[in-house]
């Protein structure tokens, strides 16, 4: 419309009760004509030169155009807002400081000088009772003019609206191609259509711990089982039988035995891996449920001359059940309390799910009204980032503000993080104002901008926009204001138009994958990074195959046995000086005499240890002691008896993240466990009524109220009413300073009340105060009301003046409240007098130097801090109305400064508040452990394990689980490094390591940053050292480096645990992961070596299973390269004595019989062997100190039964040839026979704990042999085995070969016995 057509009001009275929903028809522009110009001063940026004359303009436009207030938006609805954009702590202060940009700095002296609009576009001195902008809010105004158009729809105005055909004109939507779907570039910025269709094709959103898939199964299994070098020596053997030249025997004789290793090998992978997969799959089955919009706008035929489209009803969202691995980016989620987010996501809506709990003297129908009015102007901020005011406008003062917001909070929602970043504290997330306002059925026409996936879980740079008309998606169609025919098009309204509303996104409007929701409400959340993108997955790192260090000694050894035998070769092709019978070339005899020789290299020996850790998973899951351990990699159950280094997670590990107040100083009396009684009894008397009468009205209670003792106390003395008193005040102190709100929900029909806030400690100090007799029924961000458990009536009724959140800085919150006095009624609460108290509680650090002088708190904190709990100091201070008059307007000046902002607002904060506090009492809260934390951390130290507790939690927090877990000693020196942010001082920190080795390091992820970057050999080389390090604030990706730096320096076996989705990547970089099976979720569990339920249960899987697993496998492999061995050295001698000559001794059959059913099952029964019971394996975990040597498989050991290999080898195949002949069936069968006789017999030597298995394996066996010798005619001279002089042969011959090695066995057991030899003694 031109200018002269313009709309302007008329000069008619503001307070017209009028408010029927015609506004909605109006022009979007004719709401705030002037906001227009707002979008174009953006947008222009002018020059210095330039500002003056822009600003003259805008305040003409002002005072030129005319402002329609809006009715229908009521005050209540705008705190609400406050409250969602403000948030607690730093979500609100990052929020602010976000908005201080080139903006602010065009605009900041609007309004400043005259006045502020006191309502969307109404000047100070407007009749209009109902401010909707008060003054001061000067962020508030900056951040509307951040938003454009969104601050001026009306508080009703529901998007997408269809348009008539006529009204739109032509639809243009197919001259608009759509686009095929492509795969999106991970390293751009995306756009998510909300609940639409996507452009781009993004990952499937699926939870993957598999280590292979289907094309690169057999690729890196077989690459990963012939980098094993007897592995690959087995297979050039094999593959030497294919040249007639170097054919021995027969073919299978060497293809069967290695095809069958692989086969079992590569059959426990697959198995382990479909087992991964089915958990996996579990996972990503989770039903959740999507918004759907299944409407579609019909398109007009291409034949129609008409190209408008037909008008249909708005898309409206119904409800579908999606499984996780199915939902896709735009996805619009529907959450509820203790849900797992399944994908990274943002909050658009979030609403209460519960029954409010409603203050006296205020009707549900209040509450609600005031809940359900949709508010999409920007909120009401408060002055001070973070804090929260009553200050509602410039001409009244906080206290004289009447009005009291009773409505539950609408557009936030608390996220447990701990499976992710490990930090206990709940954290605040944020609905967008601009999705928060608007209905289900709207959420269709958003459109979110958000940043390439990375892994920084704490960051996040996005924006969200409704109302653009250049939507890929024709099914949408949005609102657009209508284009008088007459209308000029002046340059900020074309702008103003064509400009979609948008608001910014930080990591406060985020809930990232594997989070869970944790308040009673229903949050909606569109999805934005799916599966491998997610911060999550992001932070993991990919599986790896894991081989055992046992694996590799004997790989090392094996290399030593391929030297012997080609050593061998040589030897017996030198003696046979070069030459052959059958004019062979020196070099292929080598090759032939190698291939004779391979059976020093057992084959069977994979099969073997393979076999016998599959035993040994099957004890593990089922030993009745650790119930649901489950064996997910079966190929490192040996190197749970090799562990020197332990990291553990901290929360949900060591802890069960549930905290208890413990104990609790009034400074002349300490109270815990039983004594909370009495703390309960002068609760009850300081706000007991003298009135039985329940519907009676009663006095309500304040710090100046007098405290009596009832009339029939025989011990109502003065030292009691003085101790009662300050009973009284602590618990009232403890029952405000806080920032817990109470919720209420159904649980099996009843009604429970549950509390949410950002900190677990709050919550256990609010529980206690309930039950000692002061419960918190209600609270909003303008007031509080406390209700006596005993009588069950409103005793405290406070209004919150200025909350000041706890900060990592500052290490301490405060509440500024002003008691309600008079008789508990709605008339007798409505005026408060001038009683008004600062309380503040916070870490014995800083609040002994705010609160008054005194002889007794750093005693009494130092006493609690030695007993593991987490200290609180409490401490009040009266302020006067005055006095806070004046504080809140200096505070209000200091939160506007550009520069300087938190410094200068501190100093207020300091100068009127914080100082002589009156020390009320001390508190101690204690974070429960999980069960037997501390006898298993210290069984596990008195084993020789360092442990190590990495955590994102903050430092004080580590520092007491520390202690209360006993894993910092009493009196140990815990040296603390935190803040490192120079070289200089990083060195001097590690020297003062250097002289103190017996001291705990304490140090935060920053301090851990700087020290690995500059100082990386120097800090690793002193902290493997220390016996415990505690790392704090570490990121996922810092825990799995630290694994990894341990690894690689110590060459040690490190074993990493923890339960949560943040300990999957220190899970995986370990030698040996364990992962506890959380109450959030199952991802550690699932990513994991080996998955336990309980911490306890770690101390029986590495002191018990761990020993026998490595005991066992240690003598299994050096006893069946002693079978090897032995039949090599019976070969060698008949080389020999056949004129060098590599002719084999046994074939065929006898050679595989040998390695199989002659001797198979009794050596594999040693895996059934244990040297010491459990009981006796606990009560001396110093035993377990030993095997980290790795003495029971060394190259001590090995060459030990080299030499005994040798003799008996030498002793049965040379005897043999004397007492037989030196070739023919004769020695042959003589000397088979004593061959597996003496191998039985060795075994029996070996065993220590004799089991049934055993001996029938034995027995079993020896039958089984002299049973199959009637079948071994074509090796044996039949006629010659059953005389007797095949009976003393073998009787004299296996008698020199076994006595001598068991008799020098004897004597060392007793000259120099073993320890398991002397615990066993005692």
């Amino acid at each position: 419309m031109s200018s002269s057509k313009r709309y302007r009001p008329s000069n008619t009275d503001h307070t017209s009760s009028d408010d029927s929903d015609s506004d909605l028809d109006l022009d979007l522009q004719e709401l705030d004509p002037a906001s227009s110009s707002q979008h174009v001063l953006r947008q222009a940026r002018p020059t210095d030169q330039a500002q003056q004359g822009v600003r003259n303009e805008y305040r003409a436009r002002q005072e030129r155009n005319g402002h329609i207030p809006l009715r229908n938006w009521r005050p209540s609805s705008l705190r609400a807002q406050n409250r969602m954009r403000r948030g607690y702590g730093e979500l609100g202060k990052r929020k602010e400081e976000e908005d201080e940009d080139a903006d602010g700095l065009l605009l900041d002296n609007y309004g400043a000088d005259d006045g502020l609009r006191d309502s969307m576009g109404e000047l100070p001195n407007s009749e209009d009772d109902a401010p909707l902008l008060p003054q001061g809010a000067e962020k508030q105004r900056l951040s509307g003019e951040r938003k454009g158009r969104m601050s001026r729809l009306g508080s009703k105005l529901s998007l997408p609206r269809l348009r008539p055909a006529e009204s739109r004109g032509a639809d243009h939507s197919e001259d608009v191609p759509q686009e095929p779907e492509a795969d999106h570039d991970p390293e751009s910025m995306r756009t998510v259509f909300v609940g639409q269709p996507q452009l781009a094709r993004y990952p499937l959103n699926a939870v993957s711990n598999a280590k292979y898939t289907s094309w690169s199964f057999l690729p890196r299994t077989l690459y990963n089982e012939f980098s094993f070098f007897f592995n690959m020596y087995f297979l050039l053997v094999a593959l030497s039988q294919i040249i007639p030249p170097l054919r021995i025997g027969y073919l299978s004789t060497y293809i069967v035995p290695l095809a069958f290793v692989l086969i079992i090998t590569l059959g426990k992978e697959a198995l382990d891996d479909i087992a991964r997969r089915r958990r996996d799959a579990e996972a990503n089955s989770e039903l959740y449920t999507v918004l759907h919009f299944p409407h579609r706008r019909e398109r007009s035929s291409p034949k129609r001359k008409d190209t408008g489209a037909e008008t249909l009803p708005g898309a409206v969202a119904n409800e579908i059940m999606k499984k996780a691995r199915d939902l896709k980016v735009g996805d619009i989620l529907k959450l509820k309390k203790d849900h797992r987010i399944p994908a990274d996501v943002i909050i658009l809506k979030s609403y209460s799910n519960e029954k409010s709990l409603v203050a006296p003297g205020r009707s549900d129908l209040d509450i609600d009204q005031a809940t359900k009015s949709p508010n999409l102007v920007d909120p009401v901020t408060s002055a001070s980032p973070g804090s929260t005011s009553l200050e509602e406008d410039r001409n009244r003062t906080p206290i004289e503000s009447g009005s009291e917001d009773l409505s539950n909070s609408v557009g936030e929602t608390f996220i447990r993080t701990d499976q992710l970043d490990g930090e206990t504290d709940w954290k605040l997330r944020l609905a967008s104002p601009i999705s928060q306002s608007l209905d289900n059925n709207s959420l269709g026409s958003l459109e979110i901008v958000a940043g390439k996936p990375e892994r920084k879980v704490n960051e996040f740079i996005g924006t969200i926009q409704v109302g653009s008309r250049s939507t890929h998606n024709p099914d949408f169609v949005r609102a657009e204001p209508p284009i008088g025919e007459d209308e000029q098009t002046t340059i900020d309204e074309t702008a103003s138009r064509s400009s979609s509303i948008s608001a910014p996104l930080t990591i406060d409007n985020t809930a990232w994958a594997n989070t869970v929701l944790a308040s009673n409400s229903i949050v909606l959340a569109a999805v934005v990074y799916t599966g491998p993108e997610t911060r999550q997955a992001l932070s993991t790192s990919a599986s790896r195959s894991k081989t055992g260090l046992l694996e590799y000694e004997i790989n090392s050894l094996t290399k030593i046995l391929c030297l012997l035998t080609f050593t061998l070769s040589v030897i017996l092709v030198v003696l046979q000086r070069f030459e052959s019978e059958q004019s062979r070339k020196w070099y292929i005899t080598i090759m032939r005499f190698l291939i004779l020789f391979s059976t020093i290299i057992p084959i069977s020996l994979r099969v073997n240890l393979d076999m016998g850790k599959s035993v040994y998973a099957w004890f593990i899951e089922r030993d009745q002691d650790i119930k649901g351990a489950i064996v997910r990699t079966s190929t490192i159950p040996e190197d749970l008896g090799r562990v020197e280094y332990l990291l553990s997670d901290k929360t949900g590990t060591l802890t069960q993240n549930e905290m208890e107040m413990k104990k609790i100083h009034v400074g002349t009396v300490s109270y815990a466990n039983e004594a909370m009684e009495e703390v309960s009894s002068y609760v009850r008397q300081a706000f007991s009524s003298q009135s039985s009468d329940v519907n009676q009205a009663t006095d309500l209670v304040t710090p100046s109220s007098t405290y009596t003792l009832t009339s029939n106390s025989a011990n109502a003395t003065r030292a009691r009413r003085e101790i009662g008193l300050r009973v009284r005040d602590v618990v009232l102190a403890l029952a405000i300073c806080h920032n817990v709100t109470p919720t209420s929900e159904e649980e099996d029909g009843k009604s429970v009340t549950t509390y949410q806030a950002s900190s677990p400690d709050e919550i256990a100090i609010v529980r206690w105060t309930d039950s000692v007799g002061l419960r918190l029924l209600h609270r909003d961000r303008k007031s509080m009301v406390l209700q006596s458990t005993h009588s069950n009536r409103v005793v405290v009724r406070v209004r919150i003046l200025d909350v000041f959140p706890f900060t990592s800085d500052g290490k301490r919150m405060g509440i500024v409240v002003q008691f309600i006095t008079g008789r508990e009624s709605s008339e007798a609460a409505s005026d408060p007098v001038d009683e008004i108290w600062f309380y503040q509680k916070g870490a014995d650090t800083v609040m002994s130097t705010i609160v008054a002088a005194n002889d007794w708190l750093d005693e009494e904190t130092a006493n609690m801090a030695r007993e593991g709990l987490r200290t609180l100091v409490v401490g009040r201070k009266k302020i006067s109305k005055q006095q806070y008059t004046e504080f809140a307007s200096q505070y209000r000046e200091a939160s506007l400064a550009l520069h300087g902002r938190e410094a200068s607002m501190s100093r207020v904060v300091k100068s009127f508040l914080e100082s002589d506090l009156e020390l009320l009492g001390v508190t101690g809260v204690e974070d429960k452990l999980q069960r037997d934390v501390k006898p298993s951390l210290e069984l596990l130290r008195n084993a020789g394990v360092k442990i190590w507790m990495l955590t994102g939690d903050k430092v004080e927090t580590a520092r007491c689980v520390a202690v209360s877990a006993k894993l910092v000693a009493r009196g140990q020196y815990v040296h603390t490094i935190t803040k490192l942010k120079r070289k200089d001082l990083a060195q001097d920190s590690l020297d003062f390591l250097r002289s103190k080795t017996d001291a705990c390091l304490l140090i935060d992820g920053e301090s851990l940053a700087l020290l690995l970057q500059h100082y990386r050999e120097e800090f690793i080389s002193l902290a493997v050292l220390l016996p415990a390090v505690i790392a704090c604030r570490c990121s996922p990706t810092q825990k799995a480096d630290v694994a990894k730096l341990i690894r690689s320096y110590t060459k040690k076996r490190i074993c990493c645990i923890g339960d949560g989705g943040n300990d999957v990547s220190m899970i995986q970089a370990a030698d040996v992961g364990v992962g506890i099976v959380g109450k959030e979720g199952r991802q550690a569990s699932l990513s994991a070596d080996f998955s336990i339920d309980q911490f306890c249960h770690l101390t029986k899987l590495l002191v018990w299973h761990g020993r026998n697993s490595y005991k066992r496998s240690a003598k299994l492999a050096q006893f069946v390269i002693h079978r090897g061995l032995i039949i090599s050295v019976c070969q060698t001698m008949f080389s020999i004595a056949s004129r060098f000559e590599p002719i084999a001794l046994y074939k065929d059959w006898l050679l595989v019989g040998y390695a199989t059913v002659y001797t198979m099952a009794p050596v594999f029964s040693l895996v059934l062997d244990k040297d010491v019971d459990e009981k006796l394996a606990n009560l001396y975990p110093e035993l377990y100190k030993e095997l980290t040597t790795g003495r029971s498989l060394s190259y001590r050991t090995f060459f030990v039964w080299v030499l005994v290999s040798i003799y008996q080898g030498g002793i049965i195949q040379g005897l043999s040839q004397i007492l037989v002949e030196v070739n023919g069936p004769r020695m042959v069968s003589v000397s088979f026979t004593v061959l597996v006789i003496n191998e039985l017999v060795m075994v029996a030597f070996e065993i220590t704990t004799w089991h049934p298995v055993m001996i029938f394996s034995l027995l079993g066996t020896a039958l089984v042999y002299f049973g199959s010798i009637p079948f071994l005619g074509r090796y044996f001279d039949l006629a010659y085995v059953v005389s007797w002089g095949f009976v003393w042969r073998v009787a004299a011959i296996s008698a020199i070969s076994l006595i001598p090695p068991y008799a020098a066995k004897l004597l060392r057991r007793t000259l120099k016995p073993p320890s398991y030899r002397k615990v066993q003694g005692l």
